[in-house]
């Protein structure tokens, strides 16, 4: 897959988005958002890939928000504001996101690690949320993922005062997982994902779609539902012995029915 903001590279189980930015900032604008949509929206439907590591180019930023310039063709469609879409394709996704974060994380960036199901961070690492200081805000993800990461209070103290996080105080906060050397965090977070990526993969999307269910409404939920009625409709003895029935005109076998 050939993009002009990001760089996909697969290794293994594992492939590695990277935000390819860097003398701006790794900030996401519009093309940046829909390259992120499309090449996971890709990654969902083949099945080399187990687990994705979402990093930055360089070794300043992971991401320090979105530019305002190259929205401007969104605001013509209410609800289709490219960077939700951006996240919410990272939520969608059956399989598990790892932020590496090898820099500063600041505004939609921290946003964007929140959002990552597991994130790692390099010593050197700081998180930030500038948005009342530029009067703007994220009354969303922004709001919702940082409360259930670090509380209430501390999520409203971040939003108010927007203070500067390192990262160690950040693990400390359950904003992160892992605070690793600088020099260390590529090999680590590849031992982190392959970790992950021996895991079952139809569990593992279960789990995320669990998770998933409560922030989604009906949405979440129904993702949940779907993926777990695909796999039940498709391969298993009891849906294969009531479809064999109902084609049949007999009744079905309760013997092999599953408990």
């Amino acid at each position: 897959m050939s993009y002009d903001t990001i760089i996909y590279e697969e290794d293994g189980p594992i492939g590695t988005l990277t935000l390819n930015r860097p003398d701006d900032g790794n900030m996401f604008n519009l093309t940046m958002c829909h390259e992120i949509r499309d090449c996971l929206n890709e990654v969902r439907r083949e099945t080399r890939t187990r687990v994705i590591v979402l990093t930055g180019a360089g070794d300043q930023f992971f991401c320090v928000g979105g530019r305002k310039d190259g929205m401007e063709d969104s605001l013509l469609y209410a609800g289709t504001l490219p960077t939700l879409e951006m996240y919410e394709t990272i939520d969608r996704l059956q399989k598990p996101v790892i932020a590496s974060v090898n820099g500063f994380a600041v505004g939609g960036g921290n946003v964007l690690q929140m959002v990552c199901d597991c994130t790692i961070a390099k010593e050197s690492a700081v998180f930030r949320q500038v948005g009342p200081m530029v009067g703007s805000f994220d009354a969303g993800y922004g709001t919702w993922y940082l409360e259930d990461l670090v509380g209430k209070k501390k999520a409203k103290e971040i939003w108010y005062r927007n203070p500067k996080i390192p990262a160690r105080e950040a693990l400390e906060l359950g904003l992160i997982n892992k605070v690793v050397p600088d020099a260390d965090l590529k090999e680590e977070t590849r031992k982190f994902a392959l970790e992950i990526a021996e895991r079952g993969s139809f569990a593992l999307a279960s789990i995320k779609a669990a998770f998933n269910a409560r922030h989604g409404g009906v949405s979440g939920l129904s993702r949940m539902a779907h993926d777990l009625l695909l796999r039940a409709y498709l391969e298993t003895d009891e849906s294969h012995e009531l479809a064999s029935a109902f084609t049949e005109r007999r009744k079905p076998d309760p013997s092999k029915f599953g408990v």
